[in-house]
């Protein structure tokens, strides 16, 4: 008897429909074929155990499974509940008529139960549009496929449960959440908040004119300074996610199994942190069968980089092209698969190999030449993408002992939104380009224009600090958004100055 049942494999941010088609007849063996990995291969053995703990039993006969289509190769152990059904309903243990209709997933237990699955709201995306009725996988995912909406999404704890439904037409539960509401419950609840951070108030500006520009940035101070504790409160002040935002972050998260259980959309923009002993292909994924790296789990939020020199040179290489991009494309001699990579970079450094610089009192000092030596390690090209360099100094006593707490990243946040509003309806006609970390020369010529007296000012700046080219025009970018923050439609010179001062790494002496 043949039977024919459906599940899915995630590529990339996408997944493709499968096709399970079994069938049992007269004869002994189990043969899986349609290019399955290990894990599925060795399902037999776990669907076997699963069906005898629940009183049924793997047929003793010829059983027949193929994956369509055959050349795509599936992997991981999301098939066991689709592969038992399949061959529960062919060897006609159970009635299935209506199987065809519902997609079904999910990583069976020894004993029945199901372990969750990776990609379980890209599967629901591709179920809706290919007309499924609904789709059935474990409970512990169960919100995060119900995120779509126009499908009927069934979470399950047992395979008992799912044989039920289809044998004995017992109800399963439906799970249904409304979305926006999920959305919004959580916007306004920032787990880091700036009010925590004491003084400090010239580097707090200089994160909300990168939040409000979209701006990469470089802090650059010794130890204890208070450099990752800034940069953690970062996500705390960009502009909250659209629903679309939430969707695609989501998306990519799924698919690495990273969305936390019982949680169906992210309302949160993502913070990553990976250590500086990470490689490339773990930065910006890929592998033999890619996955998403930190770069694409950090999209639509911020990607933090501590101790920026001691990463290896040839990672922080592999970042140019996505910053400029916004996106990745991993290629295979069979496949493509590209992932999102719209990102914050914030980076973090110490001055020299000890951490201190130009510091008499020092415990520990280094030579111009070892100086040197440590802040190339980051190269010119890597720099040119970084709009702000800014020199963070330690909090004086007087400072951290204050009861006064400071400005709320909420209260932030309102300003920075509205900024953002301002280039939303600047680059409208842009699909490319929606704050002003992204403009073009062109779009910089055209929206940055200075009057005669902020020319000079800026002609001065760059002859007596001996700022390099690369600097003209992440200046003007700066500028742009630090006069959006004052609601002002031109450059002034005030703008200009203050920009003048987050490119500590261009002048003269720092790094050549």
């Amino acid at each position: 008897m043949l039977t024919k049942v459906y599940g899915s494999a995630v590529f990339g941010v996408k997944a493709t429909t499968i096709t399970i088609e079994v069938n049992v007849a007269t004869g002994i063996g189990y043969h899986l074929v349609g290019l399955p990995d290990n894990a599925v291969r060795e399902s037999s053995f776990r669907i076997a155990a699963a069906l005898q703990n629940n009183a049924y039993k793997f047929p003793g006969k010829k059983i027949i499974v193929n994956m369509a289509p055959a050349d795509l190769r599936k992997e991981g152990s999301a098939y066991d509940l689709s592969l038992s059904l399949g061959i529960l309903a062919a060897s006609g243990q159970i009635k299935a008529d209506n199987i065809s209709e519902y997609l079904i997933m999910g990583e069976l237990s020894l004993d029945g139960s199901l372990q969750p699955i990776k990609g379980a709201l890209p599967i629901a995306i591709k179920a809706k549009e290919e007309g499924f009725k609904g789709f059935i996988l474990p409970k512990q995912n169960a919100k995060e496929a119900a995120i779509v909406s126009g499908i009927e999404v069934y979470g399950v704890e047992n395979i008992t449960e799912v044989i039920n439904f289809f044998d004995k037409d017992e109800a399963l539960e439906r799970t249904i959440i409304n979305t926006r509401e999920e959305f919004y419950k959580n916007l306004d609840h920032p787990e880091h908040d700036f009010a925590d951070v004491k003084g400090q108030e010239s580097i707090k500006r200089c994160m909300e004119i990168a939040a409000a520009g979209g701006h990469n940035i470089i802090l650059i101070g010794p130890p204890g300074a208070g450099k990752t504790m800034l940069a953690k409160r970062l996500p705390s002040i960009l502009p909250p996610m659209t629903l679309h935002e939430a969707l695609e972050t989501t998306k990519i998260h799924s698919v690495v199994g990273r969305v936390k259980e019982h949680v169906g959309l992210m309302s949160q923009r993502p913070f990553r942190s990976p250590h500086h002993t990470i490689s490339d292909v773990a930065l910006v994924g890929g592998g033999a069968y890619p996955q998403p790296g930190e770069i694409s789990l950090s999209h639509n939020g911020v990607l933090f980089l501590d101790e920026l020199p001691e990463f290896k040179r040839g990672v922080l290489e592999v970042m140019r092209q996505p910053l400029e991009d916004r996106e990745v494309t991993i290629s295979r001699a069979k496949f493509t698969v590209t992932y999102p990579s719209s990102f914050m970079l914030v980076a973090s450094m110490n001055p020299s190999p000890s951490g201190y610089f130009n510091d008499p009192d020092a415990p520990a000092s280094s030579s111009p030449a070892e100086m040197q030596r440590y802040l190339s390690k980051i190269s010119g090209p890597l720099l040119d993408r970084i709009d702000i360099h800014i020199e963070v100094t330690p909090v004086p006593f007087e400072k951290l002992s204050e009861e006064r707490r400071g400005e709320s990243s909420v209260e932030i946040r309102k300003r920075v939104t509205k900024a953002r509003q301002f280039q939303t309806e600047r680059f409208a006609d842009s699909d490319s380009v929606h704050y002003n970390a992204q403009m073009s020369v062109r779009q910089i010529r055209k929206f940055c224009a200075l009057d005669d007296a902020s020319k000079a000012l800026l002609k001065t700046a760059m002859e007596r600090l001996n700022l390099s080219a690369r600097a003209y025009d992440r200046i003007l970018k700066v500028s742009r958004t630090i006069a959006d923050l004052e609601n002002s439609e031109n450059i002034k010179g005030n703008h200009i100055s203050e920009a003048i001062q987050y490119r500590s790494l261009d002048r003269d002496g720092w790094l050549g």
